[in-house]
């Protein structure tokens, strides 16, 4: 059976750093980065312009770091380093396969990637390269959903993708509520309101007033990314009218 066209033409993916573990309790596990990199290339060879935000929860997490006395920018600023590790592994990952990448950074470190530079990152995205943001939004308090969600607005995504590692958005933690349900669409409101936790409320607020979809999937299966892409996947989709269909 042939697959359906992809239903948008560009897309952000947000990926937890949490997925990257793997199987482990810290730190990245090179086969799951390439099996994530192995979806992305499916995606790139649709004709889907793709960037990328990667979290930084499997090497160092700013509020933990907070929470245990460590001052509260400086905790972020590691996070925010951490997510220059993983932008890396996943550059590294990607390229093996022939995906051509460039890593940019909200945090300057010209040894290492480009700055993040919006003018330049989009004609990266134009010439069919895959741009992978780093270091967050380059400030304390904010957190990488809210990065994703101002890079997707900056670079005129069409849908902020988000991969976890649960399927959708459910009413409670599917992995401690075996009676949770998941939610085929909702509206932005209804998350706020029901303070359902998928983005932090300012990525929330920042994607309904650029009026860009939120669809939210496990990214652990392969091939998930594209399933989802086409309409065949299991997701849950989150727009400002919760009865959006999508195309």
């Amino acid at each position: 059976m042939t697959k359906r066209p992809p239903r948008y033409k560009k897309i952000l993916l947000k990926v937890s750093g949490e997925v990257l573990m793997g199987d482990a309790a810290f730190g990245i596990d090179m086969k799951t980065v390439a099996n994530v990199a192995e979806d992305i290339k499916e995606i790139v060879a649709t004709g889907v312009e793709l960037c990328l935000v990667i979290g930084g929860g499997n090497i160092f997490r700013g509020l933990a770091g907070a929470a245990k006395g460590m001052e509260r920018a400086s905790a972020d600023y590691m996070g925010m380093l951490a997510t220059v590790m993983n932008a890396l592994a996943m550059q590294d990952a990607l390229e093996r396969i022939g995906v051509q990448t460039r890593v940019q950074s909200a945090i300057p470190m010209p040894s290492v990637c480009e700055p993040y530079i919006r003018r330049r990152a989009q004609r990266h995205l134009d010439k069919g390269r895959v741009v992978i943001f780093a270091a967050g939004t380059g400030n304390p308090f904010f957190t990488t959903d809210t990065a994703a969600a101002l890079r997707a607005a900056e670079m005129g995504c069409d849908a902020l993708f988000k991969g976890t590692s649960v399927d959708g958005v459910y009413t409670a933690d599917p992995k401690k509520d075996k009676t949770a349900k998941r939610y085929d669409r909702l509206s932005y409101l209804e998350v706020l309101s029901q303070d359902l936790k998928v983005m932090d409320a300012s990525a929330i607020s920042l994607m309904r007033e650029n009026g860009i979809p939120i669809v939210v999937f496990s990214i652990r299966g392969r091939g998930n990314l594209l399933s989802v892409l086409t309409g065949d996947g299991v997701h849950t989709t989150i727009a400002e009218d919760p009865h959006f269909v999508e195309q």
